[in-house]
């Protein structure tokens, strides 16, 4: 059984190695590296909401997605009120 040091451990093992995998990164792919991870969440917001909603078609997760990106943007530019 793994006990809470070790995985205390693991993590920060896991996060030394991805800090030093960005810092070798040219500045090229950090730029390209938003886009790559704006996509991929939303790809798991969509199958979040087909897992929520499985009988969604395709233009129901995408507007439920927008949605969802819409309220967060809100959230961002006022964190403590939601319209």
């Amino acid at each position: 059984m793994m006990n809470d040091e070790y995985i205390r451990e693991l993590a920060a093992s896991i996060d030394r190695e991805k800090i030093e995998r960005a810092r070798r990164q040219s500045p090229e792919e950090k730029f390209f590296d938003g886009p790559r991870l704006f996509d991929w969440a939303c790809r798991l917001m969509a199958d979040g909401i087909r897992m929520q909603f499985p009988h969604a078609d395709d233009t129901e997760v995408n507007r439920r997605v927008r949605e969802r990106l819409e309220i967060m943007k809100r959230l961002e530019e006022h964190p403590f009120v939601l319209r």
